[in-house]
Formats: structure tokens, C-alpha cells, sequence
């Protein structure tokens, strides 16, 4: 699983929050991402790509970006206080690709269930 970029600040604070257990969910765009399967393991890359833990998906829900709750929110662990500071963070990470309310996303819930 690769959250944000390699070598980028950001992969550092994803990856950070994913071991100390704050980060618990992530969102991608279906256009850009496969879906993820319950009960998948998949190895969390660190900054620099190295393994750093071992995740299994626990749920994938594919729902319009205007229907993200403030409890997903919350789940991806980066300090997001309302949906419009989670919504406002994704736009400009996918700065690159026009999101609107009906852009589907895919929120995917996770646990860790083995470090490196």
C-alpha cells in the first residue's frame, strides 16, 4: 500500500499515523485505483518504499465524494476537524484531476496486523 509519494513529507506523516493506529482509513479515486477486496493483506511501503507493516483491507465502500462523512474523515487520521478540511486536502492532492460532488472515491477502512 503506498500512501501519498516516496521520499515526500507527507508519505512520512501517512505512514506515521498508520503505526501509532491513527490512520485506520485512506481514499483513492476509483477512475485512478482497483478495488480493494475485504479481508486483503497488503504490505505498507515507508518513506523511501521500504516495508514497514503489513495491512488487511476490513471494508471498501465506492460513494460520491459529496457523500464522504466526517467518521471516514476522522478514520484517515491526518487532524481533518470537517469534511470540507478532508474534501479541500484531496482536491489539492488530486490537483491534477477536476473533483467535483460526484466524483466517486473509494474509502477504504484497514487494520494493521503485522509490522517489519
Amino acid at each position: 500500500m503506498r500512501l501519498g509519494y516516496p521520499r515526500t513529507e507527507l508519505r512520512q506523516k501517512l505512514v506515521d499515523s498508520v503505526l501509532r493506529g491513527a490512520k485506520t482509513a485512506t481514499a483513492g479515486l476509483r477512475a485512478d485505483c482497483k478495488l480493494p477486496r475485504v479481508g486483503t493483506r497488503r504490505v505498507l511501503l515507508g518513506f523511501d518504499d521500504e516495508r514497514v507493516a503489513v495491512v488487511e483491507t476490513t471494508e471498501v465502500r465506492v460513494l460520491r465524494a459529496a457523500d464522504v462523512d466526517l467518521a471516514f474523515a476522522l478514520d484517515e487520521g491526518e487532524g481533518f476537524e470537517t469534511v470540507a478540511d478532508w474534501r479541500h486536502a484531496h482536491e489539492e492532492f488530486w490537483a491534477d484531476r477536476e473533483i467535483d460532488d460526484d466524483t466517486l472515491i473509494v474509502a477504504e477502512q484497514f487494520r494493521v496486523v503485522d509490522r517489519f
